[in-house]
């Protein structure tokens, strides 16, 4: 287990050893949050590095990381608990066989902590070994508000209610990181208990160092090819916009191509490690690729 970070230059100097790179306003953020003991609430499209940023941290403090994926319908029950019913079954079974155990007895053995399947929340909650883990509640935007209503008194107490077994509270809060690509507004309630951050999309140098980073093995001149044509591209008028994590993918593409320059061709051959949508493919196929390339490389010499 690693220290917690010292200062705002720690923070960022260790999250960039695990190949996070971030500016100085989130990394000041992310501080703030561990050293006030607040969860972390991040908001910006998808694929700009909210997911990431639990990652690295839990790899940079040397912590465990416990990940609830939100999804429509999630409630309290699937994101804390259940039992184990096949194991009851089989357990009621075998004593109703040998009558080795009255009826009260079994009760209370069968919602045991034998039978207890922790899900996420209560095993954030529980002793870890090495401290207390990350936990990252992911797109939270895609939940509910009685789901954001359990949080709120979750995260306040960190504490969740059982009934068979009563209330169980974290001997050390988690750390906690909440995302959101903002599908939908999450209520201000939550928002009040957390420490707040706009991830956006990373300019010029910023994407270059992370392309650095995470493809250590295209060369310099590739990188910036890729970088000026996906920001030039950001511009355009698409349905979804490519993300960091698609300007990594096509990194890796185009390596695995052999490709050692950005050209109509390339692009029109992987446009679907960029884009995700047909109508923004169809956008940018044929003469629109080669025009956004050409405005790419026109704004590469500018800030050259």
């Amino acid at each position: 287990m690693s220290e917690i970070f010292t200062s705002i230059d720690d923070a960022q100097s260790r999250l960039s050893r695990q190949g996070y790179v971030c500016g100085r306003a989130l990394a000041t953020v992310v501080f703030l949050s561990l050293k006030l003991g607040r969860p972390l609430f991040l908001e910006g499209e998808a694929g700009v590095g909210k997911t990431e940023i639990a990652k690295a941290l839990s790899a940079a403090l040397g912590r465990r990381l416990i990940r609830l994926q939100c999804y429509e319908g999630l409630d309290a029950s699937s994101a804390v608990y259940e039992w184990n019913f096949p194991a009851q079954m089989i357990a009621i079974r075998t004593a109703e066989a040998t009558g080795g155990k009255d009826r009260d007895a079994l009760g209370k053995e069968m919602f045991s902590e034998d039978y207890l399947i922790r899900r996420p929340l209560l095993e954030a909650m529980s002793p870890q070994e090495g401290g207390p883990p990350v936990l990252l509640i992911d797109e939270l935007d895609r939940t509910d508000e009685p789901f954001e209503a359990f949080l709120l008194e979750a995260l306040g107490d960190f504490q969740v209610t059982i009934p068979e077994l009563g209330t169980i509270k974290a001997p050390e809060p988690p750390i906690v990181i909440l995302t959101s690509n903002r599908t939908r507004e999450v209520h201000d309630a939550l928002k009040r208990r957390c420490l707040y951050h706009w991830v956006d999309y990373p300019d010029f140098e910023r994407e270059l160092e992370i392309l650095r980073a995470r493809v250590p093995d295209a060369s310099e001149a590739l990188s910036k090819e890729i970088v000026s044509f996906i920001q030039t591209l950001r511009g355009e008028d698409l349905f979804k916009k490519p993300g960091v994590a698609e300007t990594i993918d096509w990194a890796k593409c185009l390596l695995a191509l052999d490709a050692v320059a950005v050209s109509p061709q390339v692009i029109a051959d992987t446009l679907g490690a960029i884009l995700k949508y047909q109508d923004d493919i169809a956008r940018v196929t044929g003469s629109e690729a080669a025009r956004i390339l050409k405005d790419a490389k026109a704004s590469a010499e500018i800030a050259g």
